[in-house]
Parts: structure tokens; sequence; C-alpha cells
């Protein structure tokens, strides 16, 4: 978050915005072996609001809102697309 920020009021003046997602536990090859690790699963899920892992689709809204014009004046911040995690 802290290179997101700097970066931001680095690159404004320049006309370029940005931002950055953070995702949170996803469903992938790379999380395999904690998904297919019961307890450490049950763990995991039990500290996530939404009480499921992320798909990778989960970050497809974010990426498009920031890709678009939507977001023209959003600059310096991270999206965190994390199922509530970091909200707790």
């Amino acid at each position: 978050m802290g290179v997101t920020r700097l970066m931001a009021n680095e690159w404004a003046s320049k006309g370029i915005n940005v931002n950055a997602i953070a995702p949170g536990y996803m469903a992938t090859n790379n999380t395999q072996a904690l998904r297919a690790d019961a307890q450490r699963n049950q763990d995991i899920l039990d500290r996530i609001p939404a009480g499921r892992w992320g798909e990778p689709q989960d970050l497809a809204g974010p990426c498009v809102f920031l890709a678009s014009c939507a977001s023209d004046y959003v600059n310096g911040y991270t999206i965190a697309v994390d199922g509530g995690w970091l909200a707790r």
C-alpha cells in the first residue's frame, strides 16, 4: 500500500493514477495444499466473513473498474478483494 501511495503522489501530476488490488485467499493451484489440509482450510475459512475462498473471477470487477473511466479520480487506493478478511 505504501508503494502504491508513493507512486500515486509522484505520478498524479503527470495524469497517471496508481492503484492496487490486494487479493485475499484465492482458490488457485498455489493454494491447493492449504485447501487440501482440512484443519488449515477450516482455520482460514473461519476468518473469512464471506465463508469461502475467493475465485480468480472475483478479481474481474475491481480490475474492470480500475481500467475504466469510472475510476478516473481514484488515485493511491488499494482495493481489498478478500471476502471481508481485512474488515475483521
